[in-house]
């Protein structure tokens, strides 16, 4: 079988750019090189893209120095369009060499400006197959107040939200307190559009609620306060279906929090304190069916591709999703992975599978 090749894409200009370098790390790793040529592209915070070293240690995980992409003055030439997919590289010297052509982008970017749908309509422009969510379930899941209209509608339970804007902060802020107390507290609120808990505070009570807005609103223009679910933190892995078959959902792990108040940034990449991932999670048979078939309702509610992490709260009451997410963290601590893992399959693997699909659906 003949080698494809793949342009592993990853760093990007959202807040989350250190965490897809990390995440490139463990990719990079992990890619069955007897199956794959890799073309490593890193692109800045700046959003230049450039052509990285193929070097998994140099993107490892540190809590003292998360990696970054740096402008080391290569500028990486995309193809023009129509049937090409020959990349180039312009190197510093301005000397320009051939990549060769690209069979499959692995985008590996979290947050605006990659996970969003941006990046999966310009391949979609240059026709270059690419793994993972498309425009519309990446642009859906991107905004966690569409994404919840969406789900709500398709008779998946959601927690009670109401979102602010920036202009109608700046505008009149005792209106939206007067919203918020609708949902009440204890409340989250956080950005609308971005992710790995960045911007997201937990209001215990209205003295810490303006903060909190304020602390979102840095992030994105528009904010969710949500109710605070009180359960379990039970997150599930799915995977599109393969030739013509249904989605399918992993096993589910568990957040299970001693000490920290929720799943925050340094929880989910720095391995702070306070709060472990257990995968599989304890549940009952029933339980487990029960989160798998949510998973694959949601999934199917936003027309999901390639993969999502669905977040859930299991509570006395019901099981709530809180949210979607289409490129869900790689990291050697990360949820998707060992759900996966704990369900059969290989960190390996579990890439191939990523690209086998995008090929297949091309």
């Amino acid at each position: 079988m003949a080698q494809a090749t793949v342009a592993v894409l990853f760093g990007g200009r959202s807040s989350e750019h250190s965490i897809s370098s990390v995440t490139a790390g463990g990719v990079l790793r992990a890619l069955d090189r007897e199956r794959f040529r890799v073309i490593p592209i890193g692109i800045t915070r700046e959003g230049i893209f450039v052509l990285e070293a193929d070097d998994p240690d140099k993107f490892a995980l540190d809590a003292a120095h998360l990696p970054d992409v740096v402008d080391n003055g290569t500028r990486v030439l995309w193809p023009e369009g129509g049937a090409d997919r020959t990349v180039r590289v312009r190197l510093a010297d301005g000397e320009i060499q051939q990549l060769g052509e690209v069979d499959v982008v692995l985008p590996i970017l979290h947050g605006v400006h990659g996970e969003d749908g941006t990046v999966q309509g310009f391949f979609d422009t240059l026709g270059i197959p690419y793994a993972g969510g498309g425009v519309l379930d990446s642009a859906l899941c991107m905004d966690k107040h569409f994404m919840k209209i969406v789900l709500q509608a398709s008779g998946v339970t959601v927690a009670p939200w109401v979102t602010v804007t920036r202009a109608e902060w700046a505008a009149n802020r005792a209106l939206v307190r007067e919203r918020a107390e609708a949902i009440g507290v204890p409340s989250f609120v956080k950005p609308a559009r971005a992710g790995s808990s960045v911007g997201v505070s937990k209001v215990h009570d209205w003295n810490e609620f303006d903060a909190a807005v304020e602390a979102a609103l840095v992030e994105d223009d528009k904010a969710l306060i949500e109710t605070a679910i009180v359960g379990r933190e039970v997150e599930v892995a799915v995977l599109e279906g393969r030739g013509g078959d249904g989605a399918r959902a992993s096993l589910p792990g568990e957040i299970v929090l001693t000490t920290r108040e929720f799943y925050d940034f340094e929880g989910k990449y720095l391995g702070g304190d306070g709060a472990e991932v257990v995968c599989p999670a304890h549940l009952s048979a029933s339980e487990i069916a029960a989160l798998q078939s949510q998973a694959v309702r949601a999934f199917d509610a936003v027309g999901g591709r390639g993969l999502a992490r669905v977040d859930f709260f299991l509570t006395d009451g019901g099981i709530f999703v809180n949210e979607l997410n289409t490129m869900p963290g790689f990291t050697p601590i990360s949820m998707f992975p060992k759900c996966w893992i704990a369900s059969g399959m290989t960190y390996a693997e579990l890439i191939s599978e990523l690209i086998d699909t995008a090929l297949e659906r091309s």
